[in-house]
């Protein structure tokens, strides 16, 4: 299992930018995907972005453009870095890691709010 501490999330207006990271408690290159999940009130929970091992980006059809997923190997941390924020993307964010051998483990959940 992989522990993850989440950090960066917040309250911003609508069109500002915020950035979430999520640290990994061992090295990144033992984890097939990194990303974020995200669950708004009373909706099912859906990917935000995710990056492979080898630095390949995924994003959620209502982020692309918006969000920009990135990582630190020397700090086995990854981050978010959301932009032109809007009121539906408000949500719990938590950050996820599917190690080698296909465990995922999840972080404690950060909030975004985004008020209009």
């Amino acid at each position: 299992q992989v522990q993850l501490v989440e950090s960066g999330g917040g309250w911003v207006e609508a069109g500002g930018s915020l950035r979430l990271s999520c640290a990994a408690s061992r090295s990144v290159f033992s984890i097939n995907f990194m990303g974020w999940y995200r669950q708004a009130p009373g909706k099912q929970r859906e990917l935000a972005a995710l990056i492979t091992s080898g630095g390949t980006a995924d994003y959620g059809d209502s982020v692309k453009g918006r969000f920009t997923i990135s990582r630190d190997n020397a700090k086995n941390t990854v981050f978010l870095q959301m932009n032109s924020l809007k009121p539906e993307d408000t949500a719990v964010y938590y950050c996820f890691a599917d190690a080698i051998g296909g465990t995922r483990s999840w972080g404690q959940g950060t909030q975004v709010t985004v008020s209009s």
